[in-house]
């Protein structure tokens, strides 16, 4: 994992997994992570988190392409309640 500050200097990807104040997890991508933590935290990133605020990021992984990114935040999506906790419990965001 890279540091997470504003736009990656090299460009890319970020597929990102937030924890929601409710305790659920929302997984999303992004170009830049501060910007997208603002957005998910002022309400106007996703109808989902908007009345679950407020969110912390808790996983992120980087990609060079958008098409990579949303392949894996597909398959991210599609694991049940249990992997992803073990996936955030291996990499902490």
């Amino acid at each position: 994992m890279q540091d997470s500050s504003a736009a990656t200097p090299e460009g890319g990807w970020w597929v990102y997994i937030a924890r929601c104040a409710d305790g659920s997890l929302y997984t999303g991508i992004t170009t830049n992570l501060d910007r997208r933590l603002g957005q998910h935290n002022g309400g106007t990133a996703s109808k989902y988190t908007r009345c679950r605020r407020p969110v912390v990021f808790v996983y992120r992984e980087h990609y060079s392409t958008r098409g990579h990114a949303l392949a894996r935040e597909a398959a991210i999506k599609a694991l049940s309640r249990r992997s992803k906790d073990a996936l955030v419990e291996t990499k902490r965001g």
